[in-house]
This record gives C-alpha cells, sequence and structure tokens, in this order.
C-alpha cells in the first residue's frame, strides 16, 4: 500500500472519530458554557467565559443518586460473579446433563427486551413487597448481567487445562476447592470483563430503575438526570454537567480494564 494511500485512510479514519467524538465534546463544552451563552449565534466551541454553575449543582443535588448508582452497580456486580462463575465452572468443566440446553436457553434470554422483563419484575415485586428498593434494583439489572456471566465463564474457563483440575484433586481439593483456589484465580480476564459490563449495565439502567424504582427514597443517577432535565429544562450546563460526572466512572473502568476485557471477551475463540 503506498503511503499517499495510507495517509488517506488515516485520514478518513481521524474524520469519523472526530464526528463519533463530538457529542461527547459538546457535552463536556456546554457543562462549562454560562446560560447567557447557551443561545449564542454562531454558538460557542469552546466555553471562552466558563463558569462552574453546572459542577456546583451536581455537588449539591446529585451526590445521593451517584451514591445510589455506586451501590447498585457493586451490588450487581457481586451478585453477577456469585452466581455466573460458578454456574461457567459447572457448565465448562463439569458438564452437567443439559448443560448444551442451558447455554442456549442464556443465549435467548439475553434476546429478550427489558421492558419485558421490567413489567414481569413490577408484578412480582409488587407482591413480594421489594418495589422501590435497591436490593430489587440489583436483583433486576442482575438478570441481564448473570447470562452474559455464564457465557463468558464458560468460554474461558474451556480452555483451562483439565491436567490443572486433576492434579488439584489428585492432591484432596474438593471440587468447590478446586473452583476457589485453583481455577477462579487464573480466571481473572474473565472475572474483570463480567465486573465491568454488570457495573456498566447496573449504572446505565434506566428501563428498570424508572419501573422499578420510581417512587423510591433513594434513585439511581439515571433517574437523577431523568428529573434534572424534567425540571430544569433550562439549565443545560447543570444537566451536562451531571452527564459528564456520571460518565467518568464508566469511563475511568474502561480504560483501566481494557487489557483484560480484551482477553477474557475473545477467551475460547481459538482451539488449538
Amino acid at each position: 500500500m503506498s503511503p499517499r494511500r495510507q495517509h488517506a485512510k488515516t485520514g478518513v479514519g481521524l474524520i469519523f472519530t472526530a464526528i463519533m467524538l463530538f457529542p461527547i465534546y459538546w457535552m463536556i463544552n456546554v457543562s462549562f458554557t454560562k446560560d447567557t451563552d447557551m443561545r449564542a449565534d454562531p454558538p460557542h466551541l469552546f466555553p471562552w467565559n466558563g463558569t462552574l454553575e453546572g459542577y456546583r449543582a451536581v455537588l449539591d443535588q446529585q451526590l445521593p443518586y451517584l451514591g445510589t448508582s455506586l451501590i447498585v452497580g457493586l451490588g450487581t456486580v457481586a451478585l453477577t460473579l456469585i452466581i455466573a462463575a460458578p454456574a461457567g465452572y459447572a457448565l465448562a468443566k463439569l458438564r452437567p446433563k443439559g448443560g448444551g440446553v442451558l447455554s442456549f436457553v442464556l443465549l435467548i434470554a439475553q434476546m429478550i427486551p427489558g421492558v419485558i422483563m421490567a413489567m414481569g419484575f413490577y408484578a412480582i415485586y409488587l407482591r413480594a413487597g421489594v418495589l422501590n428498593t435497591i436490593p430489587g434494583l440489583i436483583l433486576a439489572d442482575s438478570t441481564i448481567a448473570v447470562p452474559f456471566g455464564v457465557l463468558i465463564f464458560t468460554a474461558f474457563m474451556s480452555g483451562i487445562p483439565d491436567e490443572l483440575i486433576n492434579a488439584a484433586l489428585i492432591d484432596g481439593a474438593s471440587k468447590w476447592r478446586t473452583f476457589l483456589s485453583v481455577i477462579l484465580p487464573v480466571s481473572r480476564n474473565a472475572v474483570v470483563t463480567v465486573s465491568l459490563f454488570a457495573f456498566l449495565w447496573a449504572w446505565s439502567d434506566f428501563v428498570f430503575a424508572t419501573t422499578l424504582d420510581g417512587g423510591g427514597d433513594h434513585q439511581p443517577i439515571t433517574l437523577g438526570i431523568y428529573h434534572y432535565i424534567g425540571n430544569n429544562n433550562q439549565q443545560w450546563n447543570a444537566i451536562m454537567a451531571t452527564a459528564v460526572i456520571a460518565s467518568i466512572p464508566a469511563t475511568l473502568l474502561l480504560i483501566l480494564a481494557q487489557r483484560y476485557v480484551a482477553a477474557g471477551v475473545t477467551a475460547g475463540a481459538v482451539k488449538d
């Protein structure tokens, strides 16, 4: 390939990347823009006379929502790992009867629209008395993450040599001890991958939050942004500042865990 053609492809790639990233830049730009400058013609591409009023509003009004989202996200991660990791180990190494059917059912479960699941959860939660509670929201968010987690753990653990497990069993370890002391430590990439996606799903969830926790005392940040837009539809710098703050945890996690995620997602794709 000639250098001119390489430069042309690089230029096209940069243009498309800039187009895709522009909404993020504009969100950050507006978060620092004064209300009086919002309707400038032409609009300001950089907040020369910036303000931190939006971020002060976030600290004053949105911190409880952020705290709730953090609790729900971490709770979803914990519950997902507790269920998905042993299930993936059983399907990959213990090979129970009907394991193939169960894997297919888990795959189908991921295709069910969230709004359909939310309606079902609403009827169950109403009778169980867990509507508008954080544990109920954690359980609902986990139903999205668990099928994905089981499939990732199954694919990853299938690549672990059986000799490693047999050696542990010969040394007197039980199957449960083998899982905790041998399989789980070498499945770090899968653990990080599942944890990251479970947290992101819970952090960005709106359907379950508005259906199952819309009237609760502790609501996640997605509902905080939704209510804030409804009550302050003219204060766009505060709205965008809330969105920026809400994006920081997910962005940091993606940056820190991208190496593990790449290894975890591609596990099992290549067989010897």
